[in-house]
């Protein structure tokens, strides 16, 4: 496991749960809107160890109620599985995981194997704007890729959400008039608001959050095709 980020508690990472989050460097995407950029790359040096890691997680597992495992794309780690148990074994805290989708092998053996507990996948946009929002050129393996993750996740039984960081320059109203039948039956569906950074991947391209009304329109055009729709990180 390449670990390039550490935050030691969170409240808002993991629903329900006070939680640690692990950064995984590496990402198979280049949203250009990113605020994760310098961990997107795959020859990012480590920053931690796993034993470091590990033994801040039992140090600290009556306080802690869950670990997430974001990046960067974690389902890119081939060390995944093996971590995870390692986490289980020795806290037996509940894992989060956090994934653009695009590893439905992974993902599967993850939840098959009970070694993820809750599942957060981003929903870049509907199917015609993937290619500008995900920043990569996009064949349709890919999206088959994201559309096998996301029935996986509709229609099995562990805890999941989709969730689209919306961003004034990328996304418009027809993005959430074909998100809302790309997820249809998602039992809960959150709307965040992009974040101006310094960390963002393409600073040049002018991107700002949206105003909450327009949050508000998108969440009801994707309101009849999901069980929920929240805003999130919205004042």
């Amino acid at each position: 496991m390449k670990i390039c980020g550490f935050m030691k508690t969170t409240l808002l990472d993991y629903p329900e749960h006070v939680a640690c989050t692990i950064f995984t460097g590496g990402c198979n995407f280049r949203c250009p809107y990113c605020h994760n950029s310098e961990l997107l790359s795959m020859d990012i040096p480590e920053e931690y160890t796993e034993e470091e890691i590990l033994s801040f997680i039992k140090k600290r597992q009556h306080v802690l109620e869950g670990v997430v495992i974001s990046g960067g794309e974690p389902t890119l780690q081939r060390d995944l599985p093996q971590f995870a148990a390692r986490i289980k074994e020795e806290s037996g805290l509940d894992i989060k995981l956090d994934t653009n989708g695009t590893s439905p092998d992974m993902l599967e053996h993850m939840i098959r194997a009970g070694l993820v507990d809750f599942v957060s996948m981003d929903i870049k946009s509907g199917p015609s704007g993937y290619k500008r929002a995900a920043g990569i050129r996009l064949d349709e393996a890919v999206l088959r890729n994201v559309r096998r993750s996301m029935d996986m996740l509709l229609e099995g039984d562990i805890g999941y959400e989709f969730r689209t960081t919306v961003v004034g320059g990328i996304h418009t109203e027809e993005d959430f008039r074909e998100i809302g039948p790309f997820i249809k039956g998602c039992r809960r569906y959150f709307l965040q608001s992009y974040k101006e950074s310094d960390m963002v991947l393409d600073l040049a391209a002018g991107f700002y959050p949206p105003k909450k009304e327009e949050l508000l329109i998108y969440a009801e055009l994707v309101r009849p095709y999901v069980g929920s729709v929240e805003l999130r990180g919205v004042d």
